[in-house]
């Protein structure tokens, strides 16, 4: 059975920031799915309908600090904070159990926004390096979260969960 994955979508006309830089920086072979954040890399399949239920409850938008990039060694990220998303993925993990997730789900979890990867280290520098240069810090709220099912190559969109209202903008300066 496929695992399933849970990411973030950030409001326009953010996600179709997010997705220009990966569309330019990320390796055309490797970049196969939109830009997100990943909440949950590989949830069993057979928590979906919990999780569908869960996320099917109206949610107000969580607030969202996209941060100054940061390196992968062979590629570059932003670091994303927000404390309405922590919160959210701390439901979802009381919901499904923390028995059931890997051990990649099961570690701390640091948001973030890969847009390059699997590059070598000296395209990344540069990269890291340009996108460096007078970034400011965004803060926008995130638009809807979608699960996924993966497949071996593309993913599978499962479901598309709208959040139902404008969220706290303020709330995402906390860590």
């Amino acid at each position: 059975m496929a695992p399933l994955i849970l990411t973030l979508e950030f409001e326009a006309p953010y996600q179709d920031w997010a997705q220009a830089l990966r569309t330019q920086y990320f390796p055309p072979e490797r970049n196969i799915v939109p830009a997100h954040v990943t909440l949950f890399h590989a949830l069993p399949p057979d928590v979906s309908q919990a999780i569908q239920l869960r996320l099917r409850q109206r949610m107000d938008a969580p607030g969202v600090r996209i941060d100054a990039p940061y390196s992968l060694g062979r590629g570059v990220a932003f670091r994303i904070h927000s404390a309405g998303l922590s919160t959210l993925r701390a439901s979802i993990v009381s919901l499904v159990g923390r028995d059931v997730l890997t051990r990649q789900d099961a570690a701390a979890w640091r948001p973030h926004l890969t847009v390059q990867n699997k590059v070598e280290p000296d395209r990344a520098r540069r990269l890291l390096r340009d996108l460096t240069e007078g970034f400011e810090p965004i803060v926008t709220n995130a638009a809807a979260l979608n699960l996924w099912r993966y497949e071996g190559g593309p993913w599978t969109l499962i479901e598309r969960f709208p959040f139902g209202g404008e969220g706290e903008r303020s709330e995402c300066s906390a860590a």
